[in-house]
Order: structure tokens, then sequence, then C-alpha cells
């Protein structure tokens, strides 16, 4: 596996890394019953499942969703290469595992922005000797760097499809951003027949004073980073001109889900949508 050991500012990894601020990536480890993450993730984290209890089974639902999706388009649509951006830190069965499952010749990226994820890609996330595995240390907010970056030049040929990974990242993008047009951006840069497979939080299913405390952190911040969750037609549009295939926009919990433990959690108790689209 290849890494990016620097920011665009020089910084090593371990120069970047402030364990007394929670960040996502280690709260969600932390969700997941791992060992990688702080004082402050926990403590991010325990407040947040005060108000949520069921969060730590929307983290298990949204990693199995990905692993469906991943599985899905590598098994049924050919699919060899991948963009994972949002990677998140390693635990198991990760894209390039799922993938190379399949088809052991798959390449995949990953991108994260959290050095810690960095450092743990670089330790765990091994290729089968026939695919290729790369990690772009980058932020979805600037996708020209993703995009011209060498090391996906590398391990991805841009002029065939491509399946770009947006699980449960694009929460993290407030509006003043305009996720919109980085989705576009991407997606503009990739071939017909490449796929778009994507998750977000919502707040539809929250208690009221719940959905409008989290929507209040999102516009003001605070110590727990902003989630901006979001409704199924703001969710939707992530797909606008794409094929979105069976089941459509659902909660993570029942995509493709036949074959996982029944009874599956309710989408209240999850709280997330996830989709497949292909880009025609």
């Amino acid at each position: 596996m290849t890494t990016d050991a620097r920011d665009t500012a020089g910084n090593a990894p371990s120069d970047r890394i402030d364990t007394s601020v929670a960040h996502p990536a280690r709260r969600y480890n932390y969700w997941l019953g791992g060992k990688d993450n702080f004082q402050a993730d926990r403590e991010s984290g325990d407040t947040i499942a005060a108000s949520f209890p069921t969060i730590r089974t929307a983290a298990l639902e949204n990693r199995r969703f990905l692993q469906r999706a991943v599985g899905y388009l590598a098994r049924e649509t050919g699919i060899r290469q991948f963009l994972d951006i949002g990677t998140g830190i390693p635990t198991a069965n990760n894209t390039h595992e799922v993938a190379q499952g399949v088809a052991p010749e798959s390449r995949v990226v990953y991108v994260d922005n959290d050095p810690i994820v960095l450092a743990h890609a670089r330790a765990l996330l091994s290729s089968t000797p026939e695919g290729v595995t790369a990690y772009i240390d980058a932020d979805l907010r600037d996708p020209e760097r993703i995009l011209r970056h060498p090391e996906l030049l590398r391990t991805i040929d841009l002029s065939q499809p491509v399946g770009l990974m947006l699980v449960a990242v694009l929460h993290f993008v407030p509006d003043d951003d305009d996720p919109y047009a980085l989705v576009r951006r991407l997606l503009d840069a990739l071939p017909a027949g490449s796929y778009l497979a994507a998750s977000h939080a919502t707040h539809e299913y929250l208690p009221p004073a719940i959905a409008e405390e989290a929507r209040a952190a999102a516009r003001g911040g605070g110590p727990h980073g902003l989630i901006n969750l979001r409704t199924r037609a703001e969710f939707t549009r992530f797909f606008s001109g794409l094929d979105v295939v069976e089941p459509g926009i659902t909660s993570v919990a029942e995509w493709r889900a036949e074959s996982e433990p029944q009874p599956r959690p309710s989408v209240v108790e999850v709280s997330m949508y996830g989709g497949v689209a292909r880009l025609p």
C-alpha cells in the first residue's frame, strides 16, 4: 500500500493529531467497539448516545451497508475500481477486502483527512497481490486534490468505471461548502457506467426536540463536530441525473439486507439513508 504522508502545508501526520478534540473517525471507531480512540472521542460519543441511544446500532448498520454495496458493485456490476472517500479507521471487511474477495484484481483508493486514519491505513490496508490499495491524505471538500493526486492516477484508470463510495461522510459537509457541487465534481470526473454509493444521517425519525438540538448544533458548531442532518429529499439530490438501483433510497438497514440477521433494526433506530446509483 502507498500513502501520502504529509498534508498540503507539509505537516507530517503526527503533527496534526489533537487527541483533546473529538474526531468523527475516532468517535465512529468507539461506537463500533474499537480501541483506536481517545477520551475526547469517547465523551463526545457518549454525549451523542445520550440523545440518540441507538447510535451504535446506526454505526454498525452503516458499516454493513458499505460492505453490501461494495459486494453488489463487485459481484453484480463488474466494478473493479473503487474510490472510498471518508474511509475512517480500518475495521473488518473494509472496501478493498470485500471487493478483492470477489475479484482479487480490484484496485482501491482510500481518502481521509485524519492522520490517525492514515497511520492505521498504512499498517493495515494491504492489498492482494493481484490488486492495488492506495491511500490519499485529503479532504472531500478539496475534490481537485483528490482527482489530481498522483496516487489516484497511478491506481485508478479514470477512463474505466469507478465505484465512488461516500459512506457516512456527506453529513460532515455543511451547506455553505455546497456538498452537491462537490459530489457533482467527483462524478463529472468519472466515465459512464460508474456508480455512486452513499449514506447520510437524517433527523426525520428523531423526536422533534432531539432533531432541533441536532440542527442547532450544526448551525452553531460545538465540541462534537458538525453533523448536518438532511431529509430524504435532500439526500436524494446527491443522486440527481443518476439511475438509482433497487431498492432505491432507503434505510441503510433495509438496503439489500435480505441475508442479514433478522429482524432488522427499524428506520427509527438507524436514522440513516443509503443508496446506490449508476452514472449513465
